[in-house]
């Protein structure tokens, strides 16, 4: 229903259906949002619905959507692309990062918080900053006093269909992206050894409230809603959300997080979102609203090498994450798909499932091709171990370049197109039966080239509409995706390695994961500058943006064609050059609102929409 008559209480008309609905029946109203917008979530026929829809007052009525979440060296990396200069807010000591702007906070709508982790402990951090209104709700597990100076906020959004009843995060992802944008810094993080360093936050100066709205099933639209209220109600400064729609994004007056993220940013708040991951199709990206920042993702220059090793010990460098060890000396044979197949030679190739004979691959090493992604490695890999494969390599260019830590615990490796030409070869040429080896994977930074627009990344331009392109400039950017290692729950056995204690920290892909970053990057602008509107400090993000590599060339793609806007948006984002943009660029609510009349909304759709409306418009 819009903007709230006043702030924090209903509209007459707000109210009058509420009461329609309440005399009906008690239960049927499941929340009201009242401080950043007037709504409600309620439970209606499809009837009663399409007959709320007509009543003055009533932008739009929609169905409840489930939304999915869309799932260190990062920021370094990012360091090293604007050569060299520091970002004051990820280096020094821990005690100079929190004087640097610790009463900037971010709010994360995700799957809660492990609040024990090292990431968010409040060392040197000074009294929560006395504008902050939210709370720390009790729950399962969770208790206020697992709040601190640092994480200073935490609710939940419970539904019968969710039956979510703590802020404590169950699924991991939440305590990823929060980690990932304000973690404090915490020396010695690592994957049981891999990407070894001090893991830290783009802000680790700033405060974290949580709003859990997703579970292991998914986010409700309705619990979105009621977390924007709040957050605007709370005092948050900038919103952090890694998830979105589904499949095709519904119309703005029909998305939750277009509505939500329209109300926050007409009062002051920044909100960052992920582009999704349904690349590298075009017309793919999500939350394309044009106030909301949204990110794309990249590799960053940490490779995880998992070598291989030919007969006369010739070495092949692959991409993985694996940590099984089956040898150093080559003495496993080494088998081609299609010399291994059941009759169908080209499907044995691909190791399609179902396609390879046992009893010429068992014990032994199997090479497979994947030319244009003809199936997902996952199905490779299950034909590989159904066959009794002692490892796997992968002649796959995307592969390579995006390891899966999923296959940590089997010996698979990717290779380029080339390094595969050069392994078949040697089978071929072979004088007596091939052989080979895999090693465990090793972490080796100054990886070149980088960054690389990850090929699950979503693309521009929006389905919506042409008039946003998406990603493009002064709408979206490039940060670090691919295997970004951040904090995780430390009970989580399933993310760890068999028979070994969970490392408390993890390592996972997706454009989830590059949001983050860029929330982490507006906070700290913010921290610097902060009378600045959320377009002046996305202006500053965007313009300060990177279309090169570290081999000074322009980004790729995955398959090492050049980039466009529709890739990459503006560019690899810099967390040094941001803070020092030069100009920026100015865009109002009324910008939007113009914006909302050429897309098709009339005068009465958007007067309600908007707080306000300058006389005339």
């Amino acid at each position: 229903m819009g903007a709230p008559a006043t702030e924090g209480n209903p509209r007459d008309d707000h109210t009058q259906l509420l009461r329609s609905l309440l005399r009906r029946k008690s239960n049927r109203v499941v929340r009201v949002y009242k401080h950043g917008f007037s709504g409600f979530a309620a439970r209606l026929s499809e009837k009663e619905a399409q007959a709320i829809a007509q009543k003055p007052g009533v932008v739009s009525v929609f169905p409840d959507k489930v939304l999915k979440l869309h799932t260190t060296r990062s920021w370094h990396f990012l360091e090293d692309q604007t050569d060299g200069q520091v970002f004051k807010f990820s280096s020094g000591s821990d005690s100079d990062a929190k004087s640097a702007g610790s009463d900037t906070i971010i709010g994360f709508l995700d799957t809660g918080i492990w609040p024990e982790s090292e990431s968010f402990n409040d060392k040197d951090f000074g009294p929560i900053p006395s504008r902050w209104k939210g709370s720390c709700m009790a729950g399962k597990n969770f208790s206020s006093s697992n709040c601190n100076r640092k994480l200073i906020g935490a609710r939940y959004y419970t539904d019968p269909s969710n039956k979510m009843t703590t802020a404590r995060d169950t699924v991991g992802h939440g305590t990823h992206v929060a980690s990932t944008a304000v973690g404090s810094l915490v020396p010695g993080a690592s994957y049981y050894g891999l990407a070894s360093g001090t893991a830290t936050g783009g802000s680790p100066a700033s405060r974290i409230a949580v709003y859990k709205v997703c579970g292991p099933l998914g986010c409700l639209d309705s619990g979105i809603m009621a977390a924007f209220d709040d957050a605007i109600a709370d005092g948050v400064d900038v919103l952090s959300l890694s998830l979105g729609a589904i499949f095709m994004e519904p119309e703005f007056s029909n998305d939750s997080i277009a509505i939500g993220a329209f109300h926050a940013v007409e009062k002051g708040i920044t909100v960052v979102c992920s582009a999704g991951n349904s690349g590298p199709d075009p017309e793919t990206v999500k939350n394309v609203a044009p106030w909301i920042l949204t990110v794309a993702a990249t590799t960053i220059d940490r490779d995880y090498e998992t070598d291989i090793v030919l007969g006369g010990n010739k070495v092949i460098k692959g991409g993985g994450i694996n940590f099984v060890d089956i040898g150093s000396s080559p003495i496993h044979p080494l088998v081609y798909g299609s010399s291994a197949g059941k009759g169908g030679e080209n499907e044995a190739r691909y190791c399609e499932p179902g396609s390879l004979d046992r009893d010429k691959v068992q014990g032994k090493i199997l090479l497979c091709e994947n030319e244009g992604r003809r199936s997902f490695p996952y199905d490779k890999f299950q034909e590989a171990k159904r066959v009794g494969a002692v490892g796997l390599i992968l002649i796959d260019d995307v592969a390579r370049n995006e390891p899966d830590i999923y296959y940590r615990t089997y010996p698979l490796t990717a290779v380029t197109s080339k390094d595969g030409l050069e392994i078949l070869s040697y089978i071929i040429n072979s004088t007596r039966n091939a052989v080979a080896t895999i090693l465990p994977t090793v972490s080796v930074a100054k990886y070149k080239p980088a960054p690389i627009v990850a090929s699950f990344s979503s693309r521009g331009p929006s389905s919506k509409t042409k008039n946003i392109i998406k990603a493009r400039p002064l709408s979206s950017s490039l940060a670090p995706g691919v295997n970004i290692l951040a904090a995780w729950p430390g009970n989580d056995s399933s993310s760890g390695l068999p028979g070994k204690e969970p490392p408390g920290f993890n390592i996972i892909s997706g454009t989830s994961m590059s949001c983050p970053h860029v929330s982490g990057i507006a906070a700290a602008i913010k921290s610097r500058y902060p009378t600045w509107s959320p377009s002046a400090i996305r202006s500053a993000i965007m313009t300060t943006a990177t279309q090169i590599n570290n081999l000074k060339t322009p980004i790729a793609t995955e398959y090492w064609s050049i980039g466009t806007p529709y890739d990459y948006g503006t560019g690899e984002v810099s967390p040094t050059r941001s803070l020092d943009p030069g100009l920026i660029y100015e865009t109002g609510t009324i910008d939007y609102l113009q914006f909302l009349c050429n897309y098709g909304y009339n005068l009465s759709t958007i007067k309600l929409l908007a707080s306000r409306l300058p006389d005339g418009f």
